[in-house]
């Protein structure tokens, strides 16, 4: 008699196993990628806003190439070309360079964003009132500017951790490349893709609960 066939054939719970392993590690690069370059996009930001000829002339259009060029072209050009000039990196490291540099070139306007929105009157009174320029920086337009960009630095965040998978292409194990591996042994992508897919909403949803809560808290 011939055996039933089961929609599980060739999956076992190793593979979730390496799945949840995969999920980790795009969790762990979208984390240094996004904070180093979340920090590096309000530098940039700032030098965007106060400076024409440093952030006009000489910043702007390089940060214009990381957004404007896809972002799988960049991780394989950085990665191809890096050994050429004396960098040995891993897939790991080359895709946290990249992302980083992406990602801050996405923070850069939204921190801009941020600065430009606080009125010139509000500043030149918190001036008026003996404040330092850095005082004023830190206490009146962090504040007010962080609260009004906040929903789109959280858009950034989940749109970077889901570009996190393109670093795939370069041989790092994420989880969008752990998916490909187990679809190749097991020929059940709809069962594997469905797994990886609830793992990403896992890795994002609470981030944008958080970010709901956070911001309604903040309206207070």
């Amino acid at each position: 008699m011939q055996e039933p066939i089961s929609f599980f054939t060739g999956f076992n719970p190793n593979d979730l196993w390496f799945l949840g392993e995969a999920a980790l590690k795009t969790l762990w690069i979208s984390i240094l990628s996004i904070t180093v370059g979340s920090v590096m996009g309000c530098v940039f930001g700032w030098i965007l806003h106060e400076s024409r000829f440093a952030g006009g002339i000489i910043l702007a259009p390089i940060l214009d190439v990381f957004r404007s060029v896809p972002l799988i072209i960049q991780l394989v050009l950085f990665y191809n070309f890096a050994p050429m000039v004396g960098l040995d990196l891993n897939p790991f490291l080359s895709g946290v360079v990249i992302l980083t540099f992406y990602t801050a070139s996405l923070v850069s306007n939204v921190a801009r964003g941020g600065i430009e929105s606080v009125e010139m009157s509000m500043r030149r009174a918190s001036r008026s009132l003996g404040l330092t320029y850095w005082q004023d920086l830190f206490h009146v337009v962090l504040p007010i500017g962080g609260r009004t960009v906040f929903p789109a630095w959280i858009g950034v965040v989940l749109g970077v951790m889901k570009d996190s998978a393109l670093v795939s292409v370069l041989g790092y194990v994420e989880l969008l490349k752990a998916s490909q591996i187990l679809i190749t042994r097991t020929q059940e992508p709809l069962l594997i893709l469905s797994i990886a897919g609830v793992f990403y909403f896992a890795l994002s949803y609470p981030i944008s609960l958080y970010a709901s809560r956070f911001e309604k808290r903040w309206a207070k």
